[in-house]
């Protein structure tokens, strides 16, 4: 009965994986950076149009997903709902996670490719781990990240 149990588990939980997929040539939309360069910082945004758009790193994911009007040309966001799924990368095991589920570290002294960002992870007590190791200031979730923060992140605050 347990190897039953097991064995279902991991078949759920290979059903609702999901891999960013990305090849040599994918850079990041905002800063243009070689994805395949810095595999663990990558982030993407899947619309509710099936367009599917990769960031070098979660300040970029946040810095469209919390003022889409500055990309507004290329993707025409005008609402919520035009977004589907944000994906970010766990910086502890590398898998792809749910951005809106994530918990991510912020003033730390790991730095990303964008210089200065936010950094995910799947669970509290990893990113509470890390921020110990790692000097961070605060433990943010998805919510509670917001345009100021990711312009102050930028140097343009």
């Amino acid at each position: 009965m347990m190897k039953v149990l097991v064995g279902l588990l991991l078949f759920c939980s290979l059903l609702l994986s999901y891999e960013i997929k990305y090849n040599k040539d994918d850079v990041g939309y905002i800063r243009h950076l070689k994805l395949y360069e810095y595999p663990s910082w990558i982030s993407e945004i899947e619309l509710a149009n099936g367009k599917k758009i990769l960031f070098s790193s979660p300040k970029g994911m946040f810095e469209f997903y919390l003022h889409p009007a500055s990309w507004f040309g290329q993707y025409h966001i005008t609402k919520e709902q035009d977004f589907k799924k944000l994906y970010v990368t766990d910086f502890q095991t590398a898998k792809t996670i749910n951005a809106k589920g994530a918990f991510f570290v912020y003033g730390s002294n790991e730095i990303s490719p964008a210089g200065d960002d936010l950094v995910p992870f799947n669970s509290y007590k990893a990113a509470e781990d890390f921020s110990k190791k790692h000097h961070g200031a605060r433990i943010l979730s998805f919510k509670e990240i917001t345009y100021g923060l990711i312009k102050f992140l930028n140097g343009a605050i």
